[in-house]
C-alpha cells in the first residue's frame, strides 16, 4: 500500500513538474517595455517587434501574421502568431510558445492555419485551428522540409526539401571517415554565406489523405535548386487555380554557366501525367515569382530581359494559358514591379514599385494595361493584399519599423491596425526626415534624404555623415534597418545625408543603368555634390564630416578615401570591395562583377573593363590620409573578407589610424543580436573619436 501511495505521489509530482515546464516554455516578448531615455539606442532597436508572414484569410475577413521579439541576453528571437479582424481591428494572439512558428499562412479553405515548426526535431509542416488550438503534425519528411504550398482543392501538398545527389569525399573514399576536405572541379562552389554541398533543393508533390512521409520528386536526378538559392522562397512555387498543375522557378545550369547567368525559368508540372514544360524558354533573364489568376486563364510573373544582369528592369509579364501568348503589361512603365497579387475578379494586378525613394502601391488593368498609382507619401509599402473593398498592406519608414495597415484603394488613405510597437515608439524622440533635390555636376536633379537629430537646433553645428548606398542598384528608400538605421545615427547627434546617386532604381532605367562600367565615375561625383551642398548649411560642421557605407557603399568609402581631398575626418567601410582584380577572381556570382565591371581584368583589349579595373580603390592608397574603420564577416562569400583585411592592413602600413572589426560567424550582414549591438557600439565609438 505504501509503495502504491508513493507511486501516486511521484506521478502527481511529475505531472506538476510538466505543467510548470509548460509555463516556462511560453514565448518571449518585449511588447510594452519601458525605456529610461527618449533616444533610440542599439539595444532599443533590437527590442522592437518585427512583423512578418502577413496574409489574408480566404473569406477576406481576417489578417494572419507573426511577430518576433529578440531576447538579447539569449542572443536569439522568438516568434508568435496573431490575427486581426479587417472589419473592426480586434487583435488576437493565438500562439504563445517557444516553438517559433515560421512560414505561417492560411490553409486554402480557411479552416486551418499552417506553419513550419521544429518542435519534434526536424522542421515539419503543422496545422492548428484558427484560434491556435489542436496543433497537428502534417508531414514527417526525413531531414525536414523548407517550403510548402497546398493545392487549392487540398488534395495535394507541394513541399521542398534537400536531396543528396552528388558524391562527397566520404562517398569517394569510405576508408577515410575522418577526412575533412573539399574537391572542386568547377565554379560556383559557394554562395553568399554557404559552401555548396552534395544536396539540392527539390520540389515534391504528395497526396494529403494521411500523414505525409514521402512524395514524388518532380525534379528527380536534376542537379538544380528550386527555389533559387540563396534568397528564393515559397513565392517561387505556386499551384494553378484548378489544382492540376504546379509552377516552379529554377535556373537549370551548373558550374561556370550557372555562375555567369541569371537565366532562371518558370516550369509547369502536370500532376496527372507528370510532365514538365518550360513556360519561359527563350526569355533570357530572371523569370520569377509566378502567380495564377483566380479564373485560371492567366499566369503573371516578374521578368528581366537580359541574361547576366541582376538589376535589369523588373517587368510584369502575363501568359494566356490557352493561347500561349506572352505579353509585357509594363511596357512604357519606367519602373520596377514586385510582389504581384491578382484581384478576385482577375481583372487587375496589385504590385509594389519604387518611385523617387519610396515604395508605393500600384494596380494594373490586365485588359488595357492601364497603371494606377494608389498611394503617395514618405514611406515604404512592402506588400498589398486585397481584402473585400480594402487592401491589407505592410508599411514602414525611416520613422518606424513595419506595421500592418488597411488602405482605401480609391483614395490611397491608410489606417494602421497592428500597432505592435506603438507604446515603445511613443517613448522615443525621432529626428525629422527631409527630401531634397540637388543639382548634380551634369545638371540633373538628384533626390537626397536628410535626417536630422531629435530636437534639432538650427543654431548649432552638427557632425554630418555621408551615407553611401550598397547594391549597387538598391534604392535609398524609406527603409528601417537593424544596422544602417538613420534614426539611430540621428539619435547620436549626427546629421545624415543619404543621396539616391546614379545607379539606383526608382528614377528611371537610364539613371539606374548609368553606374554599370562607371564605378568611380559619375556616382562618386554625385556623392561629393550631396555632401558639398549640405556642408554649406550653417548647422553642418564642415570640419567634422564622415563617410560610411556597406557593400558597394563600402567600396565607395574605399574609393572616397583616395579622392576626397580632405573633405572627411572619419570613414567606415563594411564588407566593401577594395581590390577589383581579387574580387573578380574570388567572388561567387560571376554575373554580378562581369556585368558591372564590363568584363575581366586580363582582357587588355576590353577598354570598358580596363576603365573599371583602373578605378579599383587599392590603386589610390597613396592618397589615403583619413582614419578608417573596416568591418567584415568571414562568411561573406560575395565580397570575401580578405578584401577588408587588405584595406585594413594597407592603412596600418601607411601609418593611417585604422581599426578592423571582424566577425567570424557573420556573412555580408550582421544577423545575431549581440553582434549587431557590438557593431553599433564600435561604429559610434569610432565616429565619435574623430567627429566629436
Amino acid at each position: 500500500m505504501n509503495k502504491l501511495k508513493y507511486s501516486i505521489i511521484l506521478a502527481i509530482l511529475i505531472i506538476a513538474s510538466s505543467c510548470q515546464n509548460s509555463v516556462v516554455e511560453k514565448g518571449f516578448t518585449n511588447k510594452g517595455k519601458t525605456f529610461s531615455g527618449s533616444r533610440l539606442t542599439p539595444e532599443i532597436l533590437w527590442t522592437l517587434g518585427r512583423i512578418g508572414n502577413v496574409s489574408v484569410s480566404p473569406d477576406k475577413e481576417t489578417v494572419l501574421y507573426s511577430v518576433s521579439y529578440t531576447n538579447i541576453e539569449e542572443n536569439k528571437s522568438y516568434s508568435d502568431v496573431y490575427t486581426i479582424s479587417v472589419k473592426d481591428g480586434v487583435k488576437t494572439q493565438i500562439t504563445d510558445t517557444k516553438s517559433n512558428e515560421s512560414a505561417v499562412t492560411w490553409r486554402p479553405d480557411g479552416k486551418k492555419i499552417n506553419f513550419l515548426s521544429a518542435e519534434k526535431g526536424s522542421v515539419q509542416l503543422w496545422e492548428m485551428d484558427v484560434d491556435g488550438s489542436n496543433r497537428k503534425q502534417v508531414t514527417n519528411i526525413e531531414n525536414g522540409i523548407t517550403n510548402y504550398q497546398y493545392s487549392p482543392d487540398l488534395k495535394h501538398l507541394a513541399f521542398t526539401c534537400e536531396i543528396k545527389i552528388d558524391e562527397n569525399i566520404h562517398d569517394l573514399y569510405p576508408d577515410l571517415p575522418l577526412a575533412n576536405a573539399r574537391i572542386e572541379d568547377d565554379i560556383m562552389y559557394r554562395h553568399w554565406d554557404t559552401w555548396e554541398d552534395d544536396d539540392y533543393s527539390h520540389v515534391f508533390v504528395a497526396p494529403t489523405d494521411k500523414l505525409i512521409e514521402s512524395g514524388t520528386d518532380i525534379m528527380e536526378g536534376e542537379r538544380f535548386d528550386s527555389p533559387l538559392k540563396p534568397f528564393g522562397g515559397v513565392e517561387q512555387i505556386t499551384w494553378s487555380s484548378d489544382s492540376k498543375s504546379l509552377a516552379y522557378c529554377c535556373e537549370k545550369l551548373v558550374g561556370k554557366a550557372y555562375a555567369f547567368s541569371t537565366n532562371a525559368d518558370i516550369y509547369l508540372y502536370n500532376v496527372q501525367d507528370q510532365t514538365t514544360q518550360n513556360l519561359t524558354k527563350g526569355m533570357m533573364g530572371y523569370d520569377l515569382n509566378p502567380t495564377f489568376s483566380p479564373d485560371g486563364k492567366y499566369l503573371a510573373w516578374e521578368s528581366m530581359e537580359r541574361d547576366g544582369y541582376e538589376s535589369d528592369k523588373n517587368r510584369l509579364f502575363i501568359l494566356d494559358l490557352a493561347s500561349g501568348e506572352k505579353k509585357d503589361l509594363s511596357t512604357g512603365f519606367d519602373q520596377n514591379v514586385a510582389n504581384l497579387v491578382w484581384s478576385e475578379k482577375s481583372d487587375k494586378i496589385w504590385f509594389i514599385s519604387n518611385y523617387h525613394g519610396t515604395n508605393e502601391i500600384y494596380s494594373i488593368n490586365t485588359n488595357d494595361g492601364n497603371i494606377s498609382k494608389i498611394t503617395e507619401g514618405v514611406h515604404n509599402y512592402y506588400a498589398a493584399i486585397p481584402a473585400q473593398d480594402k487592401i491589407v498592406a505592410t508599411k514602414g519608414s525611416m520613422m518606424f519599423p513595419t506595421e500592418i495597415f488597411v488602405v482605401d484603394p480609391k483614395t490611397g488613405n491608410d489606417q494602421e491596425i497592428s500597432f505592435e510597437n506603438k507604446e515603445m515608439l511613443a517613448q522615443l524622440e525621432m529626428g525629422k526626415v527631409e527630401s531634397r533635390w540637388i543639382t548634380t555636376t551634369d545638371n540633373k536633379k538628384m533626390q537626397t534624404w536628410v535626417i536630422y537629430p531629435p530636437n534639432f537646433d538650427p543654431n548649432k553645428k552638427y557632425p554630418t555623415l555621408l551615407y553611401c548606398q550598397g547594391g549597387p542598384q538598391s534604392t535609398v528608400s524609406q527603409f528601417w534597418s537593424l544596422r544602417w538605421n538613420f534614426q539611430l545615427m540621428a539619435a547620436n547627434d549626427y546629421i545624415i545625408v543619404a543621396p539616391n546617386r546614379r545607379g539606383l532604381p526608382g528614377f528611371g532605367q537610364e539613371w539606374n543603368e548609368q553606374i554599370s562600367g562607371d564605378y568611380g565615375g559619375q556616382n562618386m561625383k554625385d556623392y561629393f555634390t550631396a555632401i558639398d551642398t549640405l556642408a554649406k548649411e550653417p548647422y553642418v560642421d564642415e570640419t567634422k564630416l564622415g563617410a560610411i557605407g556597406a557593400s558597394y557603399g563600402g567600396f565607395s568609402v574605399y574609393w572616397i578615401a583616395g579622392h576626397h581631398q580632405k573633405r572627411f575626418k572619419a570613414l567606415v567601410s563594411h564588407c566593401g570591395i577594395f581590390n577589383f582584380e581579387q574580387m573578380y577572381s574570388t567572388t561567387e556570382e560571376m554575373f554580378f562583377v562581369n556585368w558591372d565591371l564590363k568584363g575581366n581584368y586580363w582582357d587588355k583589349d576590353n577598354k570598358a573593363a580596363q576603365k573599371s579595373f583602373d578605378n579599383s580603390p587599392h590603386k589610390f592608397v597613396k592618397n589615403w590620409d583619413t582614419p578608417i574603420l573596416v568591418i567584415h564577416g568571414e562568411k561573406d562569400f560575395r565580397i570575401p573578407y580578405t578584401q577588408g583585411m587588405g584595406a585594413f592592413n594597407t592603412a596600418i602600413m601607411r601609418g593611417i589610424p585604422a581599426r578592423f572589426l571582424y566577425f567570424p560567424e557573420e556573412c555580408h550582414w550582421v544577423l545575431s543580436p549581440q553582434n549587431g549591438i557590438l557593431w553599433h557600439r564600435e561604429f559610434f565609438r569610432w565616429l565619435d573619436a574623430y567627429l566629436k
